[in-house]
């Protein structure tokens, strides 16, 4: 009888670069270790704000050491991050709401697509250093990630609604009951236990507690059984 499979639930934000380095690397992993990654959009800046921590950026020598660290972690995962230091002011002016509340609404309705939005999102603010906080921009995003005009309207329509709020909101909270202070927040849940790891650089520890074999930041996919 084959293991049963690990449930991995992944908090992320669009405004976090570490954040789509882990999403980058579970996405591969999903298809190598015996797990359920199951995508939880929530709200960074809920998070802050409940758990009293500050953006790394308010710190001159951390913003000076993340600018670095970015860039070596994006070549290591071979993830397109391209950070500047005016990418810190770009995320305290614009946020991520409107952007997360737009993906919650994909989720709610549309979830073979959370993948390929929210990966455009990334590329658009942290690759191409472009808008993702006005309605053009958002529908700019889901065009690219292929869906049609039409869908994307109506779900930029749903992004006022209580029901996306509530959810985003729900989902936040969610994160912050687990121990999230910041993202990526990445839960397995293993042998009846609930383990936290913060950030992108965990996971290697993650694969040691699930029973999971590390293969490096991008391995090589199982060869297809004959």
């Amino acid at each position: 009888m084959a293991a049963a499979r690990t449930l991995v639930e992944l908090f992320y934000d669009v405004v976090s670069p570490y954040s789509w380095l882990g999403f980058e690397v579970l996405c591969r992993y999903q298809h190598i270790w015996n797990i359920d990654l199951r995508f939880r959009p929530a709200f960074l800046g809920g998070i802050m704000q409940a758990t009293g921590n500050k953006p790394p950026a308010m710190l001159p020598k951390r913003a000076e050491y993340l600018l670095k660290d970015i860039k070596r972690l994006g070549k290591y995962y071979q993830v397109p991050v391209q950070i500047s230091a005016d990418d810190f002011q770009r995320v305290l002016d614009k946020g991520s709401l409107g952007a997360m509340r737009f993906i919650t609404a994909i989720d709610m309705t549309q979830p073979r697509f959370l993948e390929p939005v929210s990966r455009e999102f990334w590329i658009r603010f942290w690759s191409q250093h472009e808008d993702i906080s006005q309605p053009t921009s958002i529908l700019a995003v889901a065009r690219q990630a292929g869906l049609s005009s039409e869908q994307a309207q109506k779900l930029l329509e749903m992004v006022s609604s209580p029901a996306v709020k509530n959810r985003l909101k729900e989902t936040t909270e969610d994160a912050i009951k687990y121990g999230a202070f910041g993202m990526p927040a990445v839960v397995a849940h293993f042998n009846g236990e609930q383990h936290l790891f913060f950030g992108s650089d965990r996971l290697e520890l993650l694969g040691s507690v699930i029973g999971e074999k590390w293969l490096g930041p991008v391995p090589s996919l199982p060869s297809p059984k004959m």
